[in-house]
């Protein structure tokens, strides 16, 4: 009897595609966009271009999931900062997770968000605007905060919030540039603990 089934459209992966683009994150975490060549991503995530192509898409496409993984996993930190219930405190809590996340033992040192933009090329342009954009949602999100610790006088009269969120994410790209240099966590520490000498800051 002539068999009529059908054969099952498409075919497994045979890779567990979370674990490949947590690795693919680490890749471009530690040498950058214009590092990271399709080979070593490839090699890392443990499966073929084609594979990674039919999961991911292009290397922008790659590079764009792999930002948001670190924006919700090792950055995590900036969005629980700003529930502190000052602005003091959220500026330590924003820092102390800088220093926690560009030190951390199972990871490499430093910042995919500025590791990554470090040399970019033209042909990164997707990579260099997607970075650039995920810095300004960290400067919104910290000048937001402190417009509303302005408005609840937890910030003295004056005060500018831009100012204040400029200063804040400066010191913490610092520090994720000084731990890609190799000072250690407790260096690091020293460093945010000095940034907040005489808080507040007013205009």
């Amino acid at each position: 009897m002539q068999d009529h089934s059908r054969p099952p459209i498409g075919r497994p992966r045979g890779f567990d595609a979370d674990e490949a683009l947590e690795c693919a994150m680490r890749v471009f975490w530690e040498r950058g966009y214009d590092g990271a060549g399709l080979n070593d991503l490839t090699e890392a995530m443990g499966i073929t271009k084609t594979s990674m192509y039919r999961a991911f898409g292009n290397k922008d496409q790659l590079f764009l999931k792999a930002l948001a993984r670190y924006d919700q996993g090792p950055a995590a930190y900036g969005r629980r900062a700003v529930t502190e219930p000052t602005a003091q405190a959220v500026a330590r809590a924003f820092l102390d997770g800088s220093v926690r996340a560009t030190t951390r033992p199972d990871a490499p040192p430093g910042c995919l968000g500025v590791q990554g933009a470090l040399a970019v090329s033209p042909l990164g342009n997707t990579a260099h605007q997607a970075l650039t954009a995920w810095r300004n949602d960290g400067l919104t999100l910290l000048r937001d905060r402190f417009q509303r610790a302005v408005d609840e006088a937890d910030l003295p009269p004056g005060t500018d919030p831009a100012r204040l969120a400029r200063y804040v994410l400066t010191v913490s790209f610092g520090i994720a540039v000084q731990a890609a240099g190799g000072l250690t966590r407790e260096e690091l520490q020293e460093i945010a603990d000095t940034a907040l000498l005489g808080w507040p800051f007013s205009a």
